[in-house]
């Protein structure tokens, strides 16, 4: 089935609404012209008033991308001009005619190409070593600088080549105003960009910055708006995103997604330059192979966000298996308009090509769908070996482009034409192959494939080299018992499945039934695969999670049978019908009547709907329809019902032709058939979008009332909060004018934990200790060691242990004149940096106290976060203990980060557990003993901490 997506990737400067241009005028009447003559060539019924600028293109005559795309083609030859690509998103004639005005006229056909320079071939080398995204950015950038990594072209074909070099510098340049912005390390940062250079810039400064991209597509139309915060309010809520990257144009919007979205603090806009100094190499963040490298969102992601965790190994091991599977060359040349906010475009298009070195040839979606032809004229131009599309962008090439302008096409360099991301039409293949042979291109070229983000995005490939394989089955045989049974392609109840590939190295597939039993070959049922890139799982979402994985395997979502080693996709498990003990597959009769004349391409759906009268279930078709012709409506209607009879061997109960937009679908094109469902049973099929102005009010209404019940739900923790901090205000004077004037250090130790004491209890705060027998005796020195994951740490230390202690801290503490000041009448160790061996003289302060008989305690990790888990040891106390030769005492704290997380100063009523273990004794007094000290103190306290 061939499916439309709507260019909903790019967000663009709408042309104003509110002219008053009077239809006499010659370029409204030509453009007048153009749009009657469409509308009667297209069977398009014209609105009552007849056709005015001010006729709305969507909701009036029902024009979808594809409807646009052709009406924009034959005014530019009509009227010889060459509209700029945002008239797709035009509105209204009105809106067209705003875009008309001062552009150059031009040749039929001249706008079709441009003369784009040949890029230099790639080098063997790449990153065989690196076990993060910033570790292959800084290789090619410290090896080969100054190539050139990709070019992009922009709305006006104009080239902007990006070296390795200028991306990192670009990306440190967004990660200073992240950090400045108070961006923390593991923290959410959503991407709501259009295809260009910010985005690149964007995605590997949140990496440098320590945090996880999560990308997002921007609205493009006001008609898409509500539904567009609707879906993404609860997706970044999800996520947890607290700062959006985006383009001016949509702070609105984003002003509305923030009042919906608790955690988002900030909005980042890139287009003016910025005077904050890019971050340094050496402040680069130093993530794990294991750590998050970004959240894919799953396409229709709506009620039920499902983001998918990719780690950096996950991406690198899928990047790396797609590389062998193709037989990555020295000579490839990748070309992409593939939307960056999907991982087809961002994973298999940009950062394979970033991985191995190969160039990239990068256009915006918006850019194919205004002239697809640039498309094949970047292969043709670059030499392009490598490229990648759904279904319909195939099908686009074969409507628009004219037999004109396939002249100079020379695509003999296009070795691998990726097909995925939706269903593959085997007759999309046959007809791409015939109609651009005589281009060059080779039919073995074609190469459908098959993958899903819970993968990173790549599953199964074919061999290189092997066109596409098309499996004839007996239809009707398949729909009653599930076997595959194959008949001669040319028998009239033969149904063509496409062969999808074979898994990945590393990779492996297997079909079960419903009950987990593996299903033999040529028999259907539930496809699952195992793999290097498997996620761990969905953000937040642990029930997803537990249906994901079963048994070691991962769920895929699709239902297949495997024949000679490829997978055979047959449909989604969600899509299945069954009806009269037979499984039947909307695809088919999807496709087939699209094809029928009045029924919108791409706009067909078919789902099953409970029938609660009969106790059964019914078959419902929903396809879109301009006609409003009562007769010609209820012929359309019949003859739909008998070519769906045809294709599924029974009658539909119902077919309903709705006005366009009524199908739903993803931001990448794919049918909604779920949530169409939903609006066919809650009546909602008819109902028209309200005006952009209304939509925003209701959305905005909405977000008034989510922010209210937040602070319903908040006022309590406030009030608490409030409280807290009142009781603090009150206290603290006291405790530390008692601290400044006593003149023993036993009675301000004494007095600070008689406040802390007093101070905790009257919070209504618990508190639990354990391991106190641990302790030496009184006068043995000892160097305590504890988890840090609150500021409130220090304080259920002064409590928790009972002996003074001297706690060793930043020197930038004591700059303060009230915290420095107190923390240095309790024996405060101040010091430029917890890294001893790079101070001689810091460590022999430490070496005098321990032999004075001092305790001294420690924060190893020298600072905390707001997520789970240790941060890596610092040095300095295990170099002072084997050094001193006194023992490590490990202490667990928990229950810290929920009283105050983060740096909040939010506090709130909960329990603090404070665990003292046995004391580790140093075995020697060199590096490598306080190595040890250090790897068995964290042990300790890892275990603990997790429990």
């Amino acid at each position: 089935m061939t499916s439309h997506p709507h260019p909903t990737d790019e967000r663009h400067e709408a042309a104003p609404a509110h002219s008053t241009t009077p239809v006499h005028d010659e370029p409204a009447r030509r453009l007048l012209s153009v749009l009657s003559d469409f509308v009667r060539e297209s069977h398009l019924p014209e609105p009552r008033e007849g056709l005015t600028l001010d006729t709305r293109l969507e909701s009036d005559l029902g024009l979808d991308s594809l409807s646009r795309s052709e009406l924009i083609a034959r005014i530019e030859r009509g009227l010889n001009i060459q509209l700029p690509d945002t008239a797709l998103l035009a509105d209204t004639p009105r809106e067209l005619l705003a875009r008309m005005r001062g552009t150059p006229d031009t040749q039929a056909g001249g706008s079709q190409g441009v003369t784009l320079a040949a890029p230099t071939g790639a080098g063997l080398e790449h990153p065989s070593g690196a076990r993060t995204l910033l570790d292959v950015l800084a290789w090619h950038r410290d090896r080969q600088g100054e190539r050139v990594h990709l070019t992009y072209y922009d709305g006006d074909d104009r080239p902007h080549p990006l070296t390795h070099a200028a991306l990192a510098e670009g990306a440190e340049r967004v990660a200073a105003r992240l950090h400045a912005a108070g961006l923390k390390s593991g923290g959410t940062v959503a991407i709501m960009l259009p295809t260009g250079l910010d985005y690149f810039f964007a995605f590997f400064g949140v990496l440098i910055a320590g945090g996880v991209p999560v990308p997002i597509y921007p609205p493009a139309r006001p008609q898409q708006l509500e539904d567009h915060l609707r879906r993404h309010a609860r997706l970044l809520d999800n996520a947890g995103v607290c700062v959006l990257i985006t383009v001016s144009e949509a702070r609105h919007v984003a002003r509305l997604l923030s009042a919906q979205v608790p955690s988002l603090h900030e909005i980042l806009t890139l287009e003016t330059p910025d005077e904050t100094a890019p971050l340094s190499r050496a402040d680069w963040a130093a993530p794990n192979a294991g750590d998050l490298a970004f959240l894919q969102y799953t396409s229709g992601s709506t009620g039920d966000p499902k983001g998918v965790m990719l780690t950096h190994a996950d991406l690198l091991a899928n990047i790396r298996a797609m590389g062998e599977a193709i037989a990555i060359a020295p000579d490839d040349v990748f070309v992409s308009w593939l939307p960056l906010y999907h991982d087809m475009g961002l994973i298999g298009a940009w950062l394979g090509s970033l991985y191995f070195g190969v160039p990239l040839i990068v256009m915006s979606p918006l850019a194919f769908l205004a002239r697809p032809r640039r498309w094949l004229q970047a292969i043709s131009a670059h030499r392009g070996t490598l490229s990648a599309a759904p279904n319909f962008a195939y099908e686009l090439c074969l409507t628009r482009l004219s037999d004109s302008q396939l002249e100079g096409l020379d695509l003999r360099s296009w070795r691998r034409a990726f097909n995925g991301a939706e269903p593959v039409s085997a007759e999309t293949l046959h007809r791409f192959a015939e109609r651009f042979a005589p281009c060059g291109l080779r039919p073995e070229a074609l190469a459908p494939v098959y993958g899903l983000a819970e993968a990173a995005v790549g599953l199964a490939f074919p061999p290189v080299e092997r066109g596409p394989r098309i499996d004839c089955i007996d239809r009707a045989r398949f729909a009653g018992s599930g076997y595959a049974l194959p008949v001669a392609c040319d028998d009239p109840d033969a149904m063509a499945v496409v062969a999808c590939g074979r898994p990945l190295p590393g990779y492996r597939v297997r079909v079960v039934d419903e009950s987990g039993r593996e299903r033999p070959e040529r028999h259907e049922g539930l496809l699952q695969f195992q793999g290097p890139s498997a996620t761990q799982g969905y953000y937040r979402h642990p029930e997803a999670t537990a249906r994901l994985i079963r048994d070691g395997w991962h769920e895929t979502g699709d239902r297949a049978y495997l024949a000679g080693g490829d997978i055979h996709l047959t449909g989604r498990v969600k899509d299945l019908i069954i009806r009269g003990g037979r499984n039947l597959y909307p695809y088919e009769v999807e496709q087939a009547l699209g094809e029928l004349t009045g029924i919108r391409r791409g706009c067909v759906v078919a789902f099953a709907a409970r029938d609660a009268r009969q106790g059964s279930e019914r078959l419902v078709i929903v396809a879109e329809s301009k006609e409003r012709d009562p007769e010609r409506r209820a012929a359309l209607a019949q003859r739909a019902r008998e070519r769906a009879t045809e294709v599924l061997g029974l009658p539909p109960d119902e077919i309903v032709l709705a006005p366009p937009r009524a199908v739903l679908k993803t931001s990448s094109g794919k049918l909604r058939r779920g949530d169409t469902r939903e609006r066919y049973l809650a009546g909602r099929l008819f109902d028209t979008p309200p005006a952009p102005v209304w939509q925003l009010a209701r959305v905005g209404a909405r977000a008034v009332l989510a922010r209210l019940r937040t602070w319903g739900v908040r006022l309590p923790e406030t009030l608490y909060a409030g409280y807290a901090w009142g009781v603090f205000t009150l206290l603290a004077p006291w405790v530390w004018g008692g601290v400044m004037l006593s003149p023993r250090p036993a009675w301000r130790w004494s007095l600070a934990r008689g406040g802390v004491r007093l101070l905790r209890r009257l919070m209504g705060v618990r508190l639990r200790m354990t391991g106190r027998e641990h302790l030496p005796p009184a006068g043995r020195s000892l160097v305590l060691v504890a988890n840090h994951q609150s500021y409130l740490d220090a304080l259920a230390l002064i409590e928790a242990v009972p002996r003074p202690m001297r706690f060793v801290a930043k020197r930038e503490l004591n700059a303060n004149p009230l915290a420095g000041r107190f923390l240095e009448r309790l024996g405060t160790l101040f010091v430029e940096r917890f890294d001893l061996q790079q101070s001689h003289r810091e460590g022999e302060r430490l070496q005098t106290a321990l032999r004075d008989g001092a305790s001294l305690a420690f924060f190893p990790e020298g600072t905390f976060r707001e997520r789970p888990g240790l941060l890596p040891f610092r040095m300095g106390a295990f170099v002072a203990a084997a050094e001193a030769g006194v023992p490590i005492l490990p202490v667990t704290i928990r229950g810290t980060r929920a009283v105050m997380p983060g740096d909040r100063f939010r506090p709130r009523p909960g329990t603090i557990e404070v665990v003292i273990a046995a004391p580790i004794l140093p075995q020697g007094t060199d590096w490598e003993a306080a190595s040890l000290l250090r790897d068995a103190a964290r042990a300790v306290i890892a275990a603990r901490d997790a429990a």
